[in-house]
């Protein structure tokens, strides 16, 4: 549609076929690299890929046009194609949760089969069940060996530790249980006593029965573009790329987040000067409260922020220590006494956290990243959460658009570690989108 409203409106007599061959080379391009497979439509992480098929695109209909001698005006071409990728990019992220709300309700979901050791079984169903935003719902387990997992409602069948003689020992109860069960789906936990060996005659007896087979291999909380596969001398392996730490991408993110912060500073100028007044005539105290925060690679930086708190509300927290609501190494209390009147309107909408602006101009701080930790809060990290200081810490995050105070310190620590660990620039567009919606639902805020 845009592409013909684009050259309907030049005046053009073949506005038509220019929306038809645009229309068909973008389905083209999409069903090429797979966005259309059904394992496709419940990712999250829409825009970046959507971004990429338009590059491919583009490059098509340049070969399609100088091919043709077409003689339209290129950027006029350029620009009428500008709408294809966030527009899909919106669709499948409606068609995201739309099959989430679906599997919330116990919907759009596959009937799956669990083999492995009881204790990886064990670790796997729970995990999954922990999380309503996976397509596979667990109805069956095949442990390996004697030990019965917790996840067994009923006595399963079960494999022998050691691989047997014959692959019906194998096959035998798992097509079983399968059939019995009505399985869509089986996964295998890898371990010692799944072989490579053992597991390919499995895959021989499921897939003749045309059961899929899914190999876990362990790995948690790694984003699907870092992960690759290669063969090596007949061994299937995953290629597991490091996380992003240097190179374009992180020069890119430097840019934007300064550059964003000064023209925020400059459009939100006249709430700076309405906050500062209201903090003023609320309560006695300077306006801006500074704190030590500590940055990235364990650095310490001074933190500015609206003063929402009574002016010696550093005193009081020892005395309300008993008070708090948070475990781990966080402090939060959900009716705070030293919160001020205007301090409650202020936290609700976030517009406290503005003058860190100034710190991510400086360098300091990131528009998107983790919360930045007090002090006393990181001398209590083990190294798990020491991690989350590998990158500087952000003005909104992944806490903050998940529910900010309502969570809990471990759903914390793993937000911020799936930002660490799998960050991008399009999670950080996705991030700062989700954000506004947050800001104004105020939910967590406290």
């Amino acid at each position: 549609m845009p592409v013909y409203l684009a050259f309907a409106m030049s005046g053009s007599t073949r506005a038509v076929t220019y929306a038809s061959v645009a229309a068909a080379a973008w389905i083209l391009v999409r069903g090429a690299r797979g966005r259309y497979a059904e394992r496709r439509l419940g990712e999250r992480d829409n825009l970046g890929p959507a971004l990429q098929d338009w590059l491919v695109l583009v490059g098509l209909l340049a070969v399609v046009r100088a091919a043709t001698g077409e003689e339209s005006p290129f950027l006029f071409a350029l620009a009428a194609l500008v709408p294809c990728a966030p527009t899909s990019a919106i669709v499948h992220a409606l068609i995201h949760r739309h099959l989430v709300a679906r599997r919330r309700d116990g919907r759009a979901v596959r009937r799956a089969l669990v083999i492995g050791e009881a204790e990886a079984i064990d670790g796997l169903v729970s995990h999954l069940a922990k999380r309503t935003d996976h397509e596979f719902v667990v109805v069956g387990v095949c442990p390996v060996g004697d030990e019965d997992p917790r996840a067994a409602a009923l006595p399963p069948p079960r494999l022998d530790r050691q691989a047997p003689a014959h692959m019906a020992a194998d096959s035998a109860p798992v097509l079983a249980a399968a059939r019995r069960l009505d399985v869509e789906v089986v996964l295998v936990m890898t371990g010692p006593c799944m072989t490579g060996p053992r597991l390919r005659r499995l895959s021989w007896a499921l897939h003749s029965e045309e059961c899929p087979l899914v190999v876990v291999p362990g790995l948690t909380e790694v984003a699907r573009r870092r992960v690759g596969v290669s063969s090596v001398a007949g061994l299937t392996l995953l290629d597991v790329a490091p996380p992003l730490r240097r190179g374009c991408a992180t020069l890119l993110k430097s840019a934007t987040d300064r550059l964003g912060a000064v023209l925020l500073i400059a459009l939100l100028a006249p709430v700076f000067t309405a906050v500062a007044l209201a903090v003023w005539l609320d309560s006695p105290g300077p306006v801006v409260h500074r704190q030590t925060r500590i940055g990235r690679g364990g650095k310490p930086f001074t933190m500015a922020k609206f003063r929402t708190m009574v002016a010696d509300a550093e005193r009081m927290r020892h005395q309300l220590a008993a008070a708090n609501e948070q475990g781990g190494q966080m402090f939060k209390i959900r009716h705070d006494p030293r919160i001020t009147h205007v301090g409650r309107v202020l936290r609700r909408y976030s517009l406290d956290e503005l003058p860190q602006l100034f710190n991510v101009v400086q360098g300091h701080m990131s528009l998107v990243g983790p919360r930045p930790p007090l002090p006393e809060e990181v001398a209590g990290y083990d190294e798990v959460a020491l991690r989350r200081l590998a990158v500087k810490p952000g003005l909104t995050g992944l806490w903050q658009v998940s529910g900010r105070s309502d969570l809990s310190w471990d759903e914390t620590i793993a937000l911020d570690l799936r930002y660490v660990d799998n960050w991008s620039p399009s999670v950080d567009l996705q991030v700062l989108m989700r954000t506004v919606r947050a800001v104004f639902a105020g939910t967590g805020a406290y």
